[in-house]
């Protein structure tokens, strides 16, 4: 009982100490709603951490978005994936604050923006306004929330930075009260044997372990023998009040025999090392099973700078002979707090161990570059691509190669160079690398085309192939008819869809001039609002223009009438 006290003084005090390095009272909320998080800071993403909190709209677009405090705008940008509509607000005290999915801007910044995307002809768009262009008071309308860009819902994304390093910190930091009393929820634990000769629970590589509820709330695990340096993990999750979401932790801490060997939070952390995620979780168990196991120790390749505390980086050389008892705190932001306990005892394996063996015929030294010819693909690594040394399963092909599977990271982009020398000038236009994902489904990937070779960056190994595409995108109206009268209409709305390659460029004309289409590729709409541009005519020719990714074009073409 004593020791849960002092535990508790120990993360109420160090929550306190955050606090007050940030401003309390400067800011309000960006909603008139209840903030109920469908995600927190820190969270774990694929490749990267979440850099805001997701407050919910109540599942609803269109709900005003507030100035969190007087600033000037500095940045917005418009995008088809990451954050969609996106704004940033820097203010006075030296934080920036951005809100992202948005539906639309306030009248001034939409017109704004409007004016640029009509410029360039596109719908995304980037602007770095004039300092003091756009000056916004706290509590003015700046937006409206929306689900644009990458997100799987309505919501609003909110950042708070730091304008000076750009540094994302985590806004509950602010003052901002969310109803939590929620502790986190464990849904797995886990052992590894970090070094050759070593063992836990008779296995040289990773075990999971058993554990059970105690009755005050706390979990403890079978005990575990091993012998030499060993490190545990967890599967598990948060949960605020009045939301089922499946949200982050905020901090991890772990002690041996009393000792705090290892601790980290998510207080902040830089863009530039978002990608260690991948060091932070048990990559391997992620690319097979899609679950995320939280290391509580640090690997060497582990560049983040989210750790506060840490002894033999947080991994535990077990004596034989010698007892530990090893406790992890998984704390939420409030300070709800899930305690396990595993007790270790240093013992030496009853059988013969033999170390799991995994070559094939290529090795990869991660500190030095090396390329490998496939037969019909060569592949480069630059140096630093990976993480650790491993051996790795490469397989030749002509028209498609296998570069081992996706169960290890790359920090790095890699290059894949496909020989096209074999085919003809008119059926290359019509070719590009394709991934091959589950169930044998072609991903588009950036083709880079030369005289007689493709090339493609990217950061996920797998099967790659020459894939041939042929057919032109589709275009249907949606919420129209041909010739027909469309006075009261406010917007025109047509399905585009491409089977094979994807979208690449979108062109509409109104009577010879350029419209601007919003294009959401989550629902595979594009819409024109009829406010962009008016038309004095009373017959409009409507002329929609759509190419994917190889150069297949459709256009679709109607004669409707306005008054």
């Amino acid at each position: 009982m004593r020791s849960s006290i002092v535990i508790g003084i120990c993360l109420i005090s160090t929550f306190i100490f955050s606090q007050g390095k940030y401003p309390q009272d400067a800011f309000i909320p960006p909603v008139d709603i209840p903030v109920i998080l469908a995600g927190t800071f820190g969270e774990l993403r694929s490749n990267h951490f979440h850099s805001g909190i997701d407050i919910k709209t109540q599942r609803r677009e269109g709900l005003k978005i507030y100035s969190i405090a007087d600033g000037t705008v500095t940045r917005i940008k418009v995008s088809l994936w990451g954050f969609g509509k996106a704004l940033y607000v820097a203010h006075p005290n030296g934080y920036t604050s951005v809100y992202a999915h948005l539906q639309k801007f306030n009248p001034e910044i939409e017109a704004f923006i409007k004016a640029e995307q009509y410029r360039k002809k596109s719908y995304e768009v980037e602007v770095f306004p004039d300092y003091g262009e756009f000056k916004v008071k706290q509590g003015e309308v700046i937006a409206y929330s929306g689900n644009t860009g990458g997100s799987s819902g309505p919501h609003l994304h909110f950042e708070i930075r730091n304008s000076i390093t750009e540094k994302p910190t985590n806004p509950l930091l602010y003052g901002y009260e969310v109803r939590d009393a929620t502790d986190p929820t464990l849904l797995g634990l886990y052992g590894y044997a970090l070094e050759n000769g070593t063992h836990i629970n008779q296995n040289q590589d990773k075990v999971q372990l058993n554990f059970t509820k105690q009755a005050d709330g706390s979990f403890l695990a079978d005990k575990v023998t091993a012998l030499g340096m060993i490190g545990f993990g967890f599967h598990g999750f948060d949960r605020q009040d009045m939301a089922a979401n499946k949200n982050g932790v905020y901090s991890v801490k772990q002690l041996v025999n009393g000792k705090v060997t290892a601790e980290h939070d998510f207080e902040t952390f830089s863009f530039g090392e978002t990608r260690y995620i991948n060091t932070l979780i048990d990559y391997e168990h992620f690319g097979k099973y899609r679950q995320r196991i939280h290391k509580c120790f640090k690997d060497d390749a582990n560049k983040l700078s989210i750790y506060k505390n840490l002894f033999l980086d947080g991994k535990i050389l077990v004596q034989e002979g010698l007892t530990y008892q090893v406790t992890i705190l998984i704390a939420d932001f409030k300070g709800n707090t899930t305690k396990v306990m595993i007790p270790v005892e240093g013992k030496k394996s009853n059988k013969t161990l033999t170390p799991p063996l995994k070559t094939t015929d290529h090795f990869i030294k991660a500190s030095k570059p090396i390329s490998f010819d496939l037969g019909g693909a060569k592949v480069y690594f630059p140096a630093s691509t990976f993480y650790d040394d491993f051996f790795i399963d490469l397989k030749k092909g002509a028209d498609t190669v296998q570069i081992h599977t996706p169960i290890v990271p790359a920090h790095r982009n890699f290059t894949i160079t496909f020989d096209v020398s074999k085919y003809s000038k008119k059926e290359r236009k019509q070719l590009f690398i394709a991934r091959i994902a589950k169930k044998g489904r072609l991903s588009y990937n950036r083709t880079y085309k030369r005289e007689n070779t493709f090339s493609t960056r990217t950061k996920t190994l797998g099967t790659y192939t020459l894939a041939k595409d042929t057919i032109a995108p589709k275009i249907q109206p949606k919420n129209f008819k041909p010739k027909e009268w469309l006075s009261n209409y406010k917007y025109l709305s047509l399905k585009i869809m491409d089977d094979l390659s994807g979208i690449n460029t979108i062109d509409a004309y109104l009577n010879g001039e350029w419209i601007l289409m919003e294009y959401e590729p989550k629902t595979n709409t594009i819409t024109y609002n009829f406010d962009d541009r008016i038309t004095n005519k009373t017959k409009c020719e409507l002329k929609v223009v759509v190419t994917d990714n190889v150069g297949n074009s459709a256009t679709f073409e109607d004669t409707f009438f306005r008054k």
